[in-house]
């Protein structure tokens, strides 16, 4: 049977539901705490989306976030018990889907605004959630994405484009079997939102207090090619 890192993704992801869930609702992530939840809410905000979609909700925490600021936000999650979890909170509206089922005839509504914070870390997955897009969103509706920032990771990973070994390095030793994530330099994220319809993204990158360095990079796209 050949290797699949992007159903190993979803695998670990199943395997650390509990331990992500205490980490988030404890407060356990530095950097979530100094920066970047902060950094998310503040450029959603921003651009006062009326209805949101957060793809890779988790446990539902920015879900519930945007409700509380009267954003009409639904969340979606590959992993059940992210989503049974979420729902458990009564704050909010959560569906069980995968990425590549992302589509108007599916949720049956459109969004003027699609993020996706830290929860995009496959190959094709990916790809799949960037072709959707005309159809999830608005017309001249917004992708807000936030993931790892490429410059962080030079010396670790080579400098070509590829799949990364994971690694859980600075959580409790609650979790195990780190996912695999691909790798995308700065110029393939920006390919992939302009050949998805896109203007040419703003970039944002929220610096950790203590070190001075991007905690993380925001992606902030505007789609011009609905019709």
């Amino acid at each position: 049977m050949s290797y699949d890192p992007e159903s190993k993704i979803i695998n670990s992801w199943k395997k650390n539901v509990d331990p992500w869930i205490r980490a988030v609702r404890d407060h356990e992530i530095e950097t979530r705490q100094l920066v970047t939840n902060k950094a998310i809410v503040d450029a959603i905000l921003y651009l006062s989306p009326k209805s949101v979609i957060d793809i890779g909700c988790g446990e539902g925490w920015l879900v519930r976030e945007l409700v509380g600021r009267g954003v009409n936000t639904l969340g979606i999650d590959v992993i059940r018990e992210f989503v049974e979890s979420a729902k458990k909170e009564n704050s909010g509206r959560y569906r069980v889907l995968n990425y590549d089922e992302l589509s108007y005839q599916t949720l049956g509504e459109r969004f003027d605004m699609i993020v996706c914070n830290f929860s995009l870390f496959g190959s094709k997955s990916v790809e799949s959630v960037f072709h959707s897009t005309a159809e999830v969103l608005n017309p001249n509706g917004v992708l807000v994405i936030q993931t790892l920032h490429p410059d962080n990771h030079q010396g670790e990973v080579s400098a070509s484009e590829g799949w990364v070994e994971g690694s859980w390095s600075g959580f409790s030793r609650e979790f195990c079997d780190p996912a695999p994530w691909y790798y995308r330099p700065l110029e393939s994220w920006i390919k992939l939102f302009t050949d998805s319809g896109f203007e040419m993204p703003k970039i944002i990158e929220p610096a950790n207090p203590i070190t001075g360095k991007p905690a993380s990079i925001i992606f902030v796209g505007n789609h011009v090619a609905n019709c």
